[in-house]
């Protein structure tokens, strides 16, 4: 964690930072030391029952003392993801970290998907991370490089009643592994984290089953840990492949949780 009183060298941005996973990713980074600043939604978007206000959650990192500000706007919008990136610019160093975390997650079939939706969720999953690391890469470059850190689902390998979204998931991992290869003589290194095991809180997971937490967690298979996973540890791989200990690593998975999704068998149940 950051030395009391220690300037941050580098500044990060992550996209879906004011609810969920994604806030506790951006609060756990700026303890850590980077500069952060949190992107995302105050409304909750379709399908997820999350909320937040954007002068709140800076009000509560003033407080706190931490390197962090948060800005409200859409990965779907250019002129918003812009902004973000202005903000960051704000700070003199450059660009160091893209954490790209904004998602929606409704369910369905693609029977009953309408198009729209279907298409607003392949905007927000997979053109929004293009668009946050579109704008970002340049900045990277000219600093000599950068580290990218897209957030997956194991939706990606698909999953049933998930259509839309395992589309969107999948491609992203796909468009992870593209950028790897493109931008590495930049020195962009550009990973993916996956949450897995199931009964993971947050304001989408929530907003699949109504709110109802025991639901959602009921038949969780959860993680070797022997619980479900939370944002923390979320949070401590997206550090680690931020740090210099990952300088060398790009294109690759780190799934935390339960690897079921990626052809294997389900566990079994931990041992009593």
């Amino acid at each position: 964690m950051n030395t009391a009183g220690e300037k941050p060298e580098k500044t990060v941005i992550v996209s879906g930072a004011t609810f969920g996973i994604g806030h506790e990713m951006a609060l756990y980074l700026a303890r850590s030391g980077f500069r952060v600043v949190g992107f995302g939604l105050e409304k909750a978007p379709v399908s997820s029952v999350a909320e937040a206000s954007v002068a709140d959650l800076n009000s509560a990192v003033k407080a706190e003392g931490l390197s962090a500000e948060f800005v409200a706007g859409d990965v779907t919008s250019e002129s918003d993801v812009e902004r973000a990136v202005s903000k960051a610019l704000e700070y003199g160093d450059g660009i160091f970290g893209l954490v790209n975390n904004a998602a929606i997650g409704p369910l369905g079939t693609i029977l009953d998907t309408q198009p729209d939706l279907f298409m607003r969720i392949m905007e927000v999953n997979l053109k929004g991370s293009y668009l946050m690391a579109r704008a970002v890469i340049p900045h990277m470059r000219e600093r000599g490089g950068g580290r990218i850190v897209n957030i997956g689902s194991g939706a990606g390998w698909g999953k049933p009643n998930m259509a839309a979204y395992s589309t969107s998931k999948g491609g992203l991992v796909a468009l992870s592994k593209a950028m790897a290869l493109d931008h590495f003589a930049d020195g962009v290194a550009v990973n993916t984290v996956i949450p897995g095991g199931g009964g993971i809180i947050s304001g989408m997971s929530l907003g699949r089953v109504a709110g109802d937490q025991e639901k959602l967690q009921s038949k969780a298979i959860g993680t070797v840990a022997g619980r479900i996973m939370n944002g923390s540890d979320m949070a401590g791989a997206v550090r680690f492949l931020l740090s210099e200990e990952a300088a060398a690593i790009s294109g690759t998975i780190i799934d935390v949780g339960c690897f079921a999704h990626q052809g294997s068998s389900t566990p079994l149940p931990r041992r009593a």
